[in-house]
């Protein structure tokens, strides 16, 4: 059984925002725990096993539920291949073996990496979805060259710690909802057609009978266009650590 210091109820929000919404079609859906998951693995040096594998219903990638020596559980993402009784560790100079977690300095050239940290100690950012992973192109002054699922290749600090392995459950993409009620199990409200509303509820409403959406292209029902803008800050920090974008 997992501890209840790990679980806490996930209060819904519905969308809102000060009474407002914010993000359309949400709404209802089952009572949800919220696991504290173990993004930073700050326990160096000390081995854990794993003892569980459990379902979260907040993210579609497995949770391995991990029993440290020293007597605590924690919670990690689960990574494909890795199986109940073995055990995991975080340090430097561990064994390079699924579910241990090094600095990309001492990670091999193009193994499979998740849970990848972007700044040094501040803990896994990115490379979290089910089926997720990452590989370390080449290494040179002190950066690494990271290629990500999504084809963009960008530069990261070599100190930064990441998770051999790719992230478990591959099949969620495959995973079909089958029926309506099932959506609204998940929170997730009917979406309703720009066209079929009126013209204040939305951009593309309003006209006689089936109308088009009577514009140069798609909008959001705030105005903003809908395909094609790059909504990315063109001063983003990070922006210079981009080798190459995937558009």
């Amino acid at each position: 059984m997992s501890p209840k210091s790990l679980k806490s109820i996930l209060k819904k929000k519905g969308g809102r925002s000060k009474g407002e919404v914010t993000v359309r079609h949400q709404g209802g859906g089952q009572k949800h725990f919220l696991r504290k998951i173990d993004f930073r693995r700050d326990k160096e040096n000390i081995p854990a096993k794993v003892i569980a594998f459990e379902y979260d219903p907040n993210r579609n990638s497995r949770l391995a539920l991990v029993l440290y020596k020293d007597g605590e559980k924690r919670y990690i993402l689960a990574p494909e291949d890795l199986k109940i009784g073995e055990e995991i560790i975080k340090g430097r100079g561990v064994e390079v073996k699924i579910g241990n977690c090094l600095p990309l300095a001492e990670i091999p050239i193009g193994l499979p990496i998740h849970n990848l940290e972007l700044t040094p100690g501040k803990g896994g950012q990115i490379i979290r979805s089910a089926g997720a992973l990452a590989t370390i192109l080449s290494k040179e002054g002190g950066m690494a060259i990271i290629k990500l699922a999504s084809g963009e290749t960008r530069k990261v600090n070599i100190n930064c710690w990441a998770t051999i392995g790719q992230v478990g459950n591959i099949n969620q993409k495959n995973l079909k909802i089958g029926k309506a009620g099932r959506k609204i199990h998940l929170g997730i409200r009917p979406t309703v057609r720009g066209t079929a509303q009126n013209p204040h509820s939305h951009p593309h409403g309003g006209g006689e009978g089936r109308s088009g959406i009577g514009m140069p292209s798609p909008k959001t029902p705030w105005g903003k266009k809908a395909r094609g803008k790059k909504t990315r800050n063109r001063k983003k920090y990070s922006q210079k650590f981009i080798i190459k974008r995937i558009n």
